[in-house]
């Protein structure tokens, strides 16, 4: 089965998302407007600006709908600003931001500083057999894991940069920059399973 997935294109690395995508098999749609969401199966929230996604998401009329896709089950990843738009609880959103919600986390913006503090690094992935190479540009971190959630990957500090929720995935870094299409594939059998 060919899964039909689509990427949240208002702003962000939407492209580098397409290809892996493309890449693992899968059929790639932008998404845009409310009607192109309802013809995907899965949804990626891709890294950039969360404030600005979230708001071009209420301009385009897209929040509403993206919050129902997601209570409904429709599998949906998130990378670094799309992980922020995935928590259910942002720690410091800049003033009116709000997030699509439906994973049971906190999430800290721009928790590592800004661009100057980006940095790479190995990480343990759990089902993952080798480490991951994770690149982190202006990236948020988990500062809280709720019940329904799971972490999946921790830095050495075990701080939190990687969690599942049913048929949610969200990572704090851009495995679609470093050449890393494990989280892709994973998101896309929970899209195929679902």
């Amino acid at each position: 089965m060919t899964a039909r997935v689509g990427v949240l294109a208002l702003q962000g690395d939407v492209r580098e998302h397409v290809r892996v995508l493309g890449d693992l098999g899968a059929e790639t749609a932008l998404v845009r407007r409310p009607e192109e969401l309802a013809r995907i199966d899965g949804l990626v929230l891709p890294g950039g600006e969360s404030s600005v996604i979230d708001k071009l998401s209420r301009a385009f009329g897209m929040q509403q709908p993206i919050r129902d896709a997601i209570a409904a089950g429709m599998p949906v990843y998130g990378t670094c600003a799309g992980l922020i738009l995935l928590a259910d609880r942002i720690e410091n959103p800049i003033d009116g931001q709000e997030s699509f919600g439906g994973l049971d986390v906190t999430v800290r913006r721009n928790a590592f500083g800004g661009q100057v503090e980006s940095f790479e690094t190995e990480l343990a992935v759990d089902g993952f057999a080798t480490p991951v190479h994770a690149a982190f540009i202006r990236a948020p971190l988990v500062t809280a894991v709720g019940p329904r959630a799971q972490p999946l990957a921790s830095l050495p500090d075990g701080r939190v940069v990687a969690v599942a929720q049913g048929n949610l995935l969200g990572t704090a870094f851009h495995p679609e920059v470093s050449g890393e299409s494990r989280f892709h594939a994973r998101f896309l059998d929970l899209v195929r399973a679902a």
